[in-house]
């Protein structure tokens, strides 16, 4: 009886970590919504130009790009906890005084910059804490959870924002900031000694297979062959680019952003231009949104349920995976034959419903083959996930151009990136360590 108090009171305490960094992810969502919605009244206010626009707005992007493998080196260095304090802390502080500082261009896009450089920071550290944390069969609702906290907070800012003063957005989402960081700091401590306590296990956990394959050297090599150096030491920075289950999850991380960041920037364009859709249907493009957060948790629960039931930690990461990529590569082939407003929202919110079960696969895949150094990879990662929204925004323009104002072949190159990236993680994927 003593024994299940104790581990009841265990998963209590990690779950209510585990909240808190849910909620870190929300502010930091709703966060980089609110300049976007902003902007058009603080524009007309001061008189700019659509060039000054722009670089107010893509100055986050640069911050946020430059900043990710910094903070994931820098969780794994210093502590999770401890370097989620000043992310958290620098992007609410940004925020909170950006209010007073829209008159100057140039502390705009100082501290746009910043809230990027905070917000790139944060989610790798929080990747960093919940691998070294969370047991491996809670894992994938863990992520799941994270990530449809940060889908919530990006519906719950695109529609608040719209009916307040402009400078009360900045304020009160800052202050929510503020006070999540009252909460962490309650119980930064603990966070911190369990992070020690995890690091020094998988310590000894490499360190035990490195002498396992050791004694097996004589008989060929393993897949433990290819484990790293001790957890204790950062592996050199090539360490996180040969490594084929790595390149797996890089991969399937690129592709599933190609076709969200089609649908982040685009959609409201296509239903508008292509279907003729008015203001109002627009306002349901909140809709692919709610269901991928409803996704990424009924994704957690069915992955973690398969691993309770002795599945193989790698079936259940490639069947969320192809999940998440094959289902969205074949709508995305359907919604660009769609020629009605309605079906063409449904089929783009079943689109978005099954990517998010990528957080049950590869995303949760990170704390397998890098259990103590997820940071870093969730980081590069991320850094290389950024570029499709870099290159969607051209790219399409060109394609629909080119193609007398037709959308299939946008479509067309989203979704069999998709399959591709499908094709390359089921193939190379691994739950060995590596790292």
């Amino acid at each position: 009886m003593r024994h299940m108090l104790r581990s009841l009171d265990e998963r209590t305490r990690i779950w209510r970590i585990v909240i808190l960094c849910c909620v870190a992810n929300l502010i930091n969502a709703a966060d980089r919504v609110i300049m976007p919605i902003a902007i058009i009244p603080i524009a007309d206010h001061f008189g700019w130009d659509l060039h000054q626009y722009g670089w107010i707005l893509s100055t986050f992007s640069v911050g946020y790009l430059s900043s990710m493998i910094i903070g994931g080196s820098a969780a794994k260095r210093y502590g999770g906890s401890r370097v989620l304090v000043v992310a958290v802390l620098l992007w609410s502080v940004s925020t909170l005084i950006t209010p007073p500082f829209a008159f100057s261009i140039k502390a705009l896009i100082t501290l746009r910059f910043l809230l990027g450089v905070g917000e790139g920071i944060g989610l790798p550290t929080i990747m960093h804490i919940l691998s070294l944390l969370v047991p491996v069969n809670e894992r994938s609702r863990a992520l799941g959870y994270l990530m449809a906290f940060g889908s919530i907070g990006q519906i719950v800012a695109t529609l608040i924002c719209p009916h307040l003063d402009w400078k009360l957005s900045f304020y009160l989402f800052g202050t929510f900031g503020l006070i999540w960081l009252a909460c962490w700091l309650c119980i930064v401590r603990e966070v911190r000694c369990r992070e020690q306590t995890a690091e020094e296990y998988f310590t000894l956990q490499t360190r035990a297979s490195q002498e396992d394959t050791n004694q097996k050297r004589t008989q060929g090599p393993t897949p433990v062959d290819e484990l790293g150096p001790s957890c204790k030491q950062t592996p050199h920075w090539y360490a996180f680019l040969i490594h084929w289950p790595l390149w797996a999850i890089y991969i399937a991380h690129f592709s599933m952003n190609w076709s969200s960041y089609i649908v982040m920037q685009w959609l409201p364009t296509y239903l508008a231009r292509y279907l003729g859709a008015g203001k109002n249907e627009i306002m349901f493009t909140a809709l692919p949104y709610l269901s991928n957060s409803i996704g990424s948790i009924v994704a957690g629960h069915i992955a973690d349920t398969f691993i309770q039931r002795h599945w193989s930690v790698i079936a259940v990461r490639r069947l969320m995976t192809c999940i998440g990529l094959f289902g969205p590569g074949l709508l995305l082939f359907a919604f660009s034959a769609s020629t009605s407003i309605t079906v063409a929202i449904f089929t783009i919110s079943l689109s978005m419903l099954l990517s998010a079960f990528n957080s049950a696969g590869h995303l949760s895949n990170h704390a397998e083959v890098a259990p103590n150094h997820a940071a870093i990879t969730f980081a590069i990662s991320n850094t290389l996930a950024t570029i499709p929204g870099i290159l969607c925004g051209p790219m399409t323009a060109a394609l629909v151009v080119q193609s007398d104002g037709r959308w299939f072949p946008v479509f067309l190159v989203a979704g069999c990136v998709n399959l591709l990236g499908a094709v390359v993680y089921v193939s190379q994927s691994s739950s060995l360590q590596v790292l």
